[in-house]
C-alpha cells in the first residue's frame, strides 16, 4: 500500500508484563489482514549480540566488516553498528513500511498506546499524563482524559482508530 510517503509510527508502551507484545501481535495480525503493510521494532535495554561467536557472520564483523548481511531465498538479516537515534532508525530500514509499530520507547514523542492491566504487577500508568497519548488500552477503571480507551480483546476497534486517524480508510474503500 505504500507508495514512497514515509510511514506512520506508533508506540504501544507500558510497564513490564503490562501485555504490550500480545497488543502488538493482535495489531500487527488486524492491520495486515486489512492490506497494511506494518513493520515492527521491539526496544531492550539489554545488550542483545544477534552474531554468535565463531559463526561465518560473526567472523565477518570481527575481521572488520563495518556490516554483515546474512540472506536466505525469503529472509534478510543486518547486523551493522548504528548510533543514530532510534527515530532515525525506524525510518531508515523500515521506510516501506505503512505504519511502523513499536514496542517501548516511551520516551520518544510519537504517539503512544498505553497497555495497563489490572493483573499487572503495576500500581499506576506510565503515560496518562503523556501529550502523546493517543490511546488507552486496559481492564481497569483508569481513563485517561480524553484520549480513546479499549478493552484488552478490542483490536478490532482500535485498528479502526488507527486506520482513520493515520490513513482516512481502508484499502480499497476509497478516502
Amino acid at each position: 500500500m505504500n507508495s514512497k510517503k514515509t510511514p506512520r509510527v506508533v508506540l504501544i508502551v507500558g510497564k513490564s508484563n503490562s501485555g504490550k507484545t500480545t497488543l502488538m501481535e493482535k495489531l500487527i495480525r488486524e492491520l495486515s489482514a486489512r492490506g497494511f503493510r506494518v513493520g515492527s521494532v521491539k526496544h531492550t535495554h539489554h545488550n542483545v549480540d544477534f552474531d554468535k561467536k565463531g559463526k561465518d557472520s560473526w567472523r565477518h564483523k570481527n575481521a572488520g566488516a563495518v556490516a554483515s548481511l546474512i540472506v536466505t531465498d525469503t529472509k534478510v538479516a543486518l547486523v551493522k553498528e548504528d548510533t543514530r537515534p532510534d527515530e532515525e532508525k525506524f525510518f531508515h530500514y523500515l521506510g516501506d513500511m505503512d505504519l511502523i509499530l513499536a514496542e517501548g520507547f516511551k520516551t520518544l514523542c510519537l504517539p503512544k498506546i498505553e497497555v495497563f492491566r489490572k493483573n499487572s504487577p503495576h500500581e499506576s500508568p506510565v503515560c496518562l499524563e503523556d501529550p502523546n497519548l493517543f490511546a488507552f488500552v486496559t481492564d481497569t477503571d483508569v481513563r485517561p482524559g480524553q484520549q480513546p480507551c479499549f478493552g484488552l480483546e478490542d483490536t478490532g476497534s482500535l485498528a479502526d482508530l488507527l486506520e482513520q486517524h493515520f490513513f482516512g480508510s481502508l484499502p480499497g474503500r476509497g478516502a
